[in-house]
């Protein structure tokens, strides 16, 4: 029996904008979100990275173009992108630990938008999503990427779990997505 759901696709499908729709429903519906979503963000048309926005408003940097580093400080990758790990935990982290402790009778949705390789840098964000998705009390709504070269350790581990189901995201299908998820979802907090 399912417990979470997942979304994952090809960059750039959909699942971001299907997960906003998600919440939009789900709020109307009077049902607990709380969570977060990535954003591209652009200029002058071109993407230069990504921001963090939580459901409750705030928003941070994710990841913007950078330079390669001349210090000798590891910094966080991803090809052109330069992950900004303490903006990110300062909004992500928080969240999780909100949900973890929360005490409603009603099951609470948590969106994760998105746990990919940038996300992952932060192991604290690791630990607190396997927290979340063994909690009896939450229902996860997450996106997951589509693995390229070398798969990501939670991202298989989410694959393989029992109480997940995994909705495959295409252009052919998004448009018709909405209500598999929204009853996916429904199902999970029963």
């Amino acid at each position: 029996m399912s417990k979470h759901v997942f979304l994952t696709g090809l960059p750039g499908v959909g699942k971001t904008t299907l997960v906003q729709k998600t919440v939009e429903s789900l709020k109307s519906s009077a049902i607990p979100v709380v969570g977060f979503y990535t954003e591209e963000v652009r200029q002058s048309g071109k993407r230069i990275g990504f921001d963090v926005v939580t459901l409750s408003g705030r928003r941070g940097t994710l990841s913007r173009i950078g330079s390669p580093s001349r210090s000798a400080r590891r910094e966080c990758r991803v090809g052109q992108y330069v992950v900004d790990l303490s903006s990110f935990e300062d909004l992500a982290l928080p969240v999780l630990r909100n949900v973890q402790t929360g005490s409603s009778s009603n099951k609470t949705v948590c969106v994760l938008d998105e746990i990919g390789k940038m996300e992952l840098f932060s192991q604290s964000f690791t630990q607190l999503v396997r927290e979340t998705l063994n909690n009896d009390g939450v229902v996860v709504l997450g996106t997951i990427p589509v693995p390229k070269a070398k798969p990501l350790l939670l991202v298989e581990e989410i694959k393989q779990r029992g109480d997940v189901k995994i909705l495959y995201v295409t252009k052919e299908n998004r448009n018709d997505l909405l209500h598999e998820i929204l009853t996916a979802v429904e199902h999970c907090k029963e």
